[in-house]
């Protein structure tokens, strides 16, 4: 999920003092003979994997935590489509593990090839492998390529679907900055689950806030293989008041879902006919990271079912799957609901690692999307373990409504306090 970037030669060896560099072939690395202390290993370093081993050297230091990831740092979705239009820079949004160091995790700079559930051992790429007392699978997602046809990852060099934020995200930046005036910008969103459902929407805003100072002659269409999306009548009212005839939205009944590219003429497909885009961007449909399927912890829709309690996966025993990857029930797909089910995930190793049993507490997320650069809205969610699911709560009603001014501040403190309270940055 994230992607190699440079940081000063100072701060990489005070990194590396703290990381284990699992690049030995065939060499196993120190296992629970021997030891009393149990063991957890986490795969994958976003907000979810990350906020579970912080959680879990919070709750009980004497648990030893392996993260197992492959990069030295994280690009974070969230303030993503910001960075597409210069409102953040990249390295601004780009997160180390240095503080998971000072809590005391350790750091294997490596991937989960291999999952042994009956072993409890996981196999790395580099050849090494881990013990486990319990495993937590945090693999984000996988794009799913082909569809639309014509659409594989070479496509996406021309094509940026910007989903995965990183050098992605400095494509689609740079073709908007190359898009003559009166360009189109075309942004695909496909149907099924997905990352940050109200992404693409958010997206749409943000590309015509500043298409509105630098071009205003441009339009942004999107063609949607879906025919609501989440708070659409905000989205809806505020691109006519911002930014008005700038956005066009085309619903999947109304030929919005596309079909096919053609990547050499930036042409897309759909039931209404071939729309020409100076700028397409293609988010294709998703699924759990790829050891996910590999390990057998995805059920046939593509998802990965879990214990709603202690999201201990319902096909492999002792094996945790937290995030994007797991169903959730009610939960939408995002960061700060990756970081509350990491902490739900934690409590519950705690207890189970110490003969309990593990008790549920109340889950929330809250997703801001920005509708301008001082203008943002938020959709909270509240959540509640019960009779097996994960079943949305009712919200209090506020007594005031924040402005939307006030919701990009809001945004903001947010987005500071998940990556404190996730990376320890």
């Amino acid at each position: 999920m994230g992607v190699n970037t440079h940081t000063p030669a100072h701060s990489r060896r005070r990194f590396l003092q703290g990381v284990v560099l699992a690049g030995f072939a065939g060499r196993l690395l120190p296992t629970r003979a021997g030891s009393s202390r149990a063991r957890v290993v986490v795969a994958g370093g976003g907000f979810a994997g990350c906020a579970c081993a912080m959680a879990l050297r919070r709750l009980d230091p004497s648990i030893a935590v392996t993260l197992v990831d492959p990069d030295e740092r994280y690009v974070t979705g969230p303030m993503s489509n910001a960075a597409l239009v210069g409102w953040r820079s990249l390295e601004s949004i780009t997160v180390s593990r240095e503080g998971l160091v000072r809590a005391g995790v350790q750091l294997v700079r490596d991937r989960v090839a291999a999952v042994d559930a009956p072993s409890r051992r996981v196999r790395l790429g580099g050849g090494s492998s881990l013990d486990y007392d319990r495993l937590v699978v945090a693999p984000g997602i996988r794009l799913l390529w082909n569809t639309p046809a014509g659409y594989d990852e070479a496509a996406s060099q021309r094509m940026p679907h910007a989903w995965l934020p990183g050098r992605q995200t400095e494509l689609l930046a740079a073709q908007l900055r190359a898009m003559e005036d009166g360009g189109v910008v075309a942004i695909s969103v496909p149907s099924g689950l997905m990352r940050c459902p109200p992404g693409p929407y958010e997206r749409a805003g943000v590309i015509a806030a500043w298409l509105e100072e630098r071009k205003p002659r441009s339009k942004v269409l999107i063609f949607d293989a879906n025919n609501h999306f989440p708070r659409q009548e905000i989205f809806e009212d505020a691109w006519k008041t911002r930014y008005p005839g700038m956005i066009e939205w085309i619903a999947s009944t109304d030929g919005g879902a596309v079909q096919r590219v053609d990547v050499n003429k930036s042409i897309l497909y759909t039931a209404g006919g071939a729309h020409k885009a100076a700028v397409a961007n293609i988010i294709p449909p998703q699924a759990p990271g790829q050891i996910a399927a590999d390990a057998g912890l995805a059920a046939g829709h593509g998802w990965c079912p879990v214990d709603p309690t202690t999201f201990e996966s319902t096909l492999l025993k002792n094996v945790h799957v937290i995030g994007d990857a797991c169903i959730a029930g009610a939960m939408p797909k995002s960061a700060s609901a990756a970081q509350s089910q990491a902490q739900q995930c934690a409590r519950s190793l705690v207890a189970l690692l110490a003969g309990r049993e593990a008790s549920a507490a109340e889950l929330d997320s809250v997703c801001y999307s920005l509708l301008a650069h001082a203008g943002a809205l938020a959709i909270h969610g509240r959540f509640a373990i019960e009779g097996g699911e994960i079943r949305s709560l009712p919200l209090p009603s506020p007594t005031r409504a924040p402005s939307a001014h006030e919701e990009a501040q809001l945004a903001d403190q947010w987005y500071r306090r998940i990556v404190a309270d996730s990376f320890g940055a």
